[in-house]
């Protein structure tokens, strides 16, 4: 709510603006019917403060987003919002490559590329990410190890299961980010 003020015969009158809740139900409901038309990006994070600021972070399954992809999808919002009504503040960008994973689709654009993977139990194991489920993900990575028979070691590729939700820290999910390599 807004209060302004204004004279009238000499006296001051004071004249009320209300403001309409944006929620994040509603800046959701926008979002997707935005991504229906646009298949090939996702919603990564959505916040609303009960202040109005809305951060709106995306990505795309194929390819990095770029500033004119958020333009379009900031324009898109607020032409679905009305500013005599609704006070707002909005920020749309893109995930960040260094950023950890937040949804299913960032491990689905994340296939056959390498990850780093921190578990509850605080260790960091790297690999590349073969296979994603609902509850777990398995990453493939190669260690030299000694061979029976043989003097020195050999490098063998091993795969590891590790899970979203799980009785046990050292294969339970924390955090999952992508090898950034310049090779």
């Amino acid at each position: 709510m807004q209060r302004i003020c204004f004279e009238c015969e000499g006296a001051r009158v004071p004249i009320f603006i209300f403001y309409t809740l944006i929620t994040k139900d509603l800046i959701s409901n926008i979002i997707q019917e935005y991504l229906g038309q646009n298949a090939d990006l996702f919603l990564v994070d959505l916040s609303v403060s009960p202040a109005g600021k809305i951060a709106v972070y995306i990505d795309k399954f194929q390819g990095m987003i770029d500033i004119e992809q958020c333009v379009l999808l900031s324009k898109f919002i607020e032409s679905n919002l009305d500013r005599e009504l609704q006070d707002f503040e909005l920020q749309v960008s893109s995930a960040g490559m260094t950023s950890p994973f937040k949804v299913k689709e960032q491990y689905i654009k994340n296939l056959n590329k390498s990850v780093k993977i921190l578990t509850y139990d605080g260790k960091k194991h790297e690999g590349v990410l073969k296979e994603v489920g609902d509850d777990k993900l398995v990453i493939e990575y190669q260690v030299k190890e000694k061979i029976e028979g043989k003097k020195k070691k050999e490098l063998v590729t091993k795969v590891e299961s590790y899970f979203f939700n799980s009785d046990t820290n050292n294969n339970k999910i924390k955090e999952t980010k992508k090898v950034i390599s310049f090779n």
